[in-house]
């Protein structure tokens, strides 16, 4: 009999990490930024059916790059934690650090189990509060940690090279046009330094806006609209598709597949 080819714990753990983040890395990125009136999502994303930014609560979304039916099994998971908690106990009980954590439990017990692969998504969770300082963005890798982020973060893709040109931008107090606009500008660098056009119709755009009336507070911006916040702050876009900007509701689902491209 042959002797089994041993692995040590440590290298097993590694090997995963590495396949883990090379699957996000081939993800197109997602930007999460905090201004003035709440926090705005930005993806680039030509798919109309397949999001990677949904809403999971009043005050809570959600953004992933990766393989599309993990994420989107988690998203659905979260929505019905959400709902439970919010039915058996009270709407404000349901906060981005409640769910990060149920997240973060999920993601890490996939990731130690050597019964199966490890997911292959970065997550990010956040909470519009009632003011700037009130806001919440959590980020949780493939392997589970939570990593509390402030003013501005970006996952998948060439993420570091976006965060960094994020931090050295991105201010307190910014308008929805500056935060778009930097947004927009960080998405279009290339792993060369060189820069690329990206069209209205290639992004995905939601905010949390704390100055909706209503309780629901995310909202999606859509055609004209994105259009002209675009164009009013000096971004290159073409075409102006669907007029107007639309709520998703909390529990819509995506058709499953493989990543969201």
């Amino acid at each position: 009999m042959s002797t089994p080819f041993y692995v040590s714990p440590q290298q097993a753990m590694a090997d995963r990490a590495e396949y883990a983040r090379k699957g996000i890395a081939r993800g197109r990125s997602v930007v999460v930024l905090q201004y003035a009136d709440g926090v705005v999502f930005v993806a680039e994303n030509p798919s109309r059916a397949l999001h990677k930014v949904s809403e999971i609560y009043d005050r809570i979304a959600f953004a992933a790059v990766g393989k599309y039916n993990e994420f989107e099994n988690l998203r659905i998971g979260g929505v019905r934690y959400a709902d439970l908690r919010g039915y058996t106990y009270d709407r404000a009980d349901v906060t981005a650090r409640g769910l990060a954590n149920v997240y973060a439990q999920t993601l890490g017990t996939i990731f130690s189990s050597a019964a199966e692969k490890p997911y292959e998504v970065e997550l990010i969770v956040a909470e519009v509060g009632n003011a700037p300082e009130d806001d919440q963005i959590y980020r949780l890798p493939h392997d589970g940690s939570i990593v509390d982020e402030h003013g501005s973060v970006a996952v998948g893709g060439n993420a570091d090279q976006i965060s960094s040109y994020l931090d050295q931008r991105h201010r307190d107090g910014m308008t929805l046009g500056e935060a778009l606009k930097l947004a927009v500008e960080s998405l279009s660098r290339d792993n060369n330094g060189g820069e690329r056009t990206l069209t209205a119709e290639q992004l995905e755009v939601a905010t949390l806006d704390r100055t909706r009336p209503q309780q629901r507070k995310f909202k999606r911006i859509l055609g004209r609209q994105l259009s002209r916040l675009l164009e009013e702050n000096g971004a290159a876009v073409s075409g102006e598709g669907s007029e107007g900007a639309a709520d998703e509701a909390s529990d819509s689902e995506g058709t499953s597949g493989s990543e969201s491209s």
